[in-house]
């Protein structure tokens, strides 16, 4: 194992699980019901890997709109529905996180409820849940650098040590911008229609399309047997 591969930092929605999609439709829904027409490529664009109350912020500045507490209610209860009956595991997850050689750990711009319950459905919370982190817990959430860095502290590794996989442009700038070694994974479903480019000062150190291909390409990353 080289020393600059001693932790893997995975990101919750579009990585682990196959959410984004669903959370996209939901909200797009949601605000259409309050008179605010957007589409899945303004959405991938704007809110993508950030926190709720970033993407209320950006409502607010493009629209001129300020959504009831209400509306994150009713917008969370119907995105939790869906994913009771819709939501997948990413394909190749189990197996690379049961043949990982690394510790690992979840840093997410979700909510502890939504994170829990995602993870819970497809059945990795009792596995990830102790390592899980959310935005909740830092000051700015992605593109800021501070709940990678949060979660490298907790874990007791350096920055520079850490592997972050993310899929979401703002977790690619954070991950680069805490120092650590960023994999862009771009297998779930949400980046076929409307993913924007990735600008060249974003560009990961690693891109993969499929958990299967990690062992392959980084054997050291396998326990060994």
């Amino acid at each position: 194992m080289t020393p600059s591969m001693k932790l893997v930092i995975l990101d919750c929605d579009g990585v682990l699980i196959d959410s984004e999609v669903i959370s996209a439709q939901m909200l797009i829904e949601q605000l259409a019901c309050r008179g605010v027409e957007v589409d899945l490529a303004y959405v991938a664009r704007h809110f993508l890997g950030r926190s709720y109350p970033t993407v209320m912020q950006i409502i607010r500045k493009d629209f001129q709109l300020d959504l009831s507490a209400d509306f994150e209610e009713e917008y969370r209860n119907r995105l939790l529905a869906a994913f009771e009956d819709r939501l997948s595991i990413m394909p190749g997850v189990e197996d690379f996180l049961e043949n990982l050689a690394l510790p690992v750990a979840v840093a997410t711009s979700s909510s502890p409820r939504r994170v829990e319950m995602s993870l819970r459905r497809v059945g990795l919370w009792e596995r990830l849940g102790p390592v899980t982190y959310t935005a909740s817990l830092v000051a700015h959430g992605k593109p800021a650098p501070d709940l990678f860095l949060h979660v490298a502290r907790e874990m007791q590794t350096a920055p520079e040590d850490c592997i972050v996989v993310e899929d979401s442009l703002p977790g690619l700038q954070a991950g680069l911008a805490a120092g650590m070694q960023v994999w862009h994974f771009v297998g779930g479903s949400h980046m076929k229609p409307a993913f924007p480019d990735v600008p060249r000062d974003l560009t990961p150190h690693h891109r993969f399309a499929s958990f299967a291909e990690v062992f392959p390409s980084f054997p050291a990353l396998r326990k060994q047997i």
